[in-house]
């Protein structure tokens, strides 16, 4: 950039893109409109989102300190950077002749900060506790989701390399990589958030990195309750099927609130259990004391070294659990999962991606068959004896995630494994922007009811829609 005079008001406009905090970062979707060639798109205007002028600015600088502070920027806080970007800001500022005022310098370090030690341009986004996921499809297309909907925003990136730095910024700590050997990586963020990035020449966008991010504090069941995820019966139910130690599994599609919801079934876990959880990237966050995580590793560089979900899991066995919850069953470790449930490990916990309760049972099944082949008549009878119930979970069509079906599993009759629905969403309908029902029970009492009965659980009738119901 050449040393000219740069009038205020110019760089003002600049620096206000980085402003912190960033509480107010993302204004409503509804006050950009899309424009008519992108018909169908809804945008998301972001107040803080610096320019391509902006961003050389930015660039400029971090460009000039990061030879100076690049060897210590990984192992000093964020505050030890902010005293130590100080002097170098102002001699960067002086050289280019800028007018700045102290708020100005202090937003232009904040937006430095970000380059050095955060997300770049997505660290407003990240930041942005309204938004559910962020999505970078290349460095010119940043879209998030905000109440289950999806909205472009005017976000962008300098290049692709950019992306991939960011990138490698994230999965570095954590001891994966992301490079053209190895161009997938599953990774998540300090506070537990999930990231998968997938580079060239997989992605033929460039560089694309999705960020699932999570609540800074776990839903709650009265969250739950308060969103419409769920009924108070229904709720009630599923507190005494985890105290009662059945074998539960969440299904849902991709984004349906799966983990969420498992998070917070994981609640009713009484204090005083021994819980080891098992997950590809960590982002289950139990409210529990005793409680251990594991995590899988990929690959090292040569090959070597792979720690898989399976191999976990064996060795959770050895720690002597009350419980063992998988962030997410997906492969051969299906096997285990049942021979653990069915020889005295109960009260497991798991989520699976399918498109309904009976599909999630048939997913077990071909997991089963990747790690042994069996007769598939021994199969099902595993998957019958060991599975209790399916709480299938859904994004539905004006965004909100709700319980739609919770269904036992009954038994075998001849080759087919028996289901119930105990509870159904009856939809009632739909007015252009939600949809309206409730998840109601089906007035079929469970037979897991004499099991929860036997652990001293009341099981009163009203939560089926008999007896004394309201």
């Amino acid at each position: 950039m050449n040393a000219v005079h740069t009038p205020i008001g110019d760089l003002h406009a600049a620096l206000e893109r980085a402003r912190r905090p960033r509480a107010d970062a993302v204004v409503p979707a509804t006050a950009v409109k899309a424009p008519s060639s992108n018909d169908g798109i809804e945008r998301a205007g972001c107040a803080r989102v610096r320019t391509e002028k902006e961003q050389e600015l930015v660039h400029s600088v971090h460009t000039r300190v990061t030879p100076a502070l690049g060897r210590l920027g990984d192992e000093m806080s964020r505050d030890a950077l902010n005293t130590a970007l100080q002097d170098e800001i102002a001699t960067a500022v002086s050289e280019q002749d800028l007018r700045v005022t102290d708020e100005d310098r202090g937003r232009l370090l904040g937006a430095v900060l970000d380059e050095l030690v955060g997300l770049g341009p997505i660290q407003v986004l990240v930041d942005d506790d309204d938004l559910t996921e962020v999505m970078v499809n290349g460095p010119e297309q940043v879209w998030i989701e905000r109440n289950g909907k999806l909205f472009l925003t005017d976000v962008r990136f300098r290049d692709a390399d950019h992306v991939t730095r960011i990138i490698q910024r994230i999965v570095a700590p954590i001891g994966r990589r992301c490079d053209e050997s190895s161009p997938m990586v599953d990774a998540r963020l300090a506070d537990g958030s999930r990231v998968n990035a997938i580079i060239p020449p997989l992605s033929l966008v460039g560089p694309v990195l999705t960020i699932r991010k999570f609540r800074r504090a776990p839903l709650t069941p009265a969250d739950l309750l308060q969103n419409g995820t769920i009924g108070p019966e229904a709720l009630e139910f599923l507190s005494a099927c985890v105290r009662g130690r059945l074998n539960v599994i969440v299904a849902g599609g991709t984004g349906a609130g799966k983990t969420t919801l498992l998070n917070t079934l994981s609640s009713f876990i009484g204090a005083r259990e021994r819980v080891v959880t098992i997950e590809d990237a960590a982002e289950l966050r139990l409210a529990q004391v005793h409680v251990i995580t594991l995590e899988s590793r990929p690959p090292n560089i040569e090959g070597q070294g792979t720690v898989t979900i399976r191999d976990l899991f064996r060795n959770a066995l050895r720690m002597r659990p009350d419980r063992i919850v998988i962030g997410e069953c997906r492969s051969a470790e299906a096997l285990d999962m049942l021979q653990a449930m069915n020889t005295g490990h109960d009260g497991s916990l798991t989520t699976i991606h399918s498109n309904g309760p009976r599909d999630a049972l048939a997913r077990v099944e071909t997991m089963v068959l990747l790690a042994a082949d069996l007769p598939l008549r021994a199969i099902r009878e595993q998957i019958a004896a060991a599975i209790d119930l399916v709480v299938y979970v859904e994004r539905m069509q004006d965004g909100q995630r709700r319980v739609t079906q919770i269904t036992e599993v009954r038994g075998m009759e001849g080759e087919i494994i028996t289901m119930q629905d105990i509870y159904s969403f009856q939809r009632r309908g739909f007015d252009g922007e939600r949809i309206s029902g409730a998840l109601l029970p089906t007035g079929i009492r469970p037979g897991s009811a004499e099991k929860l009965m036997a652990h001293g659980i009341d099981v009163p009738p009203k939560w089926f829609g008999y007896g004394d119901a309201r």
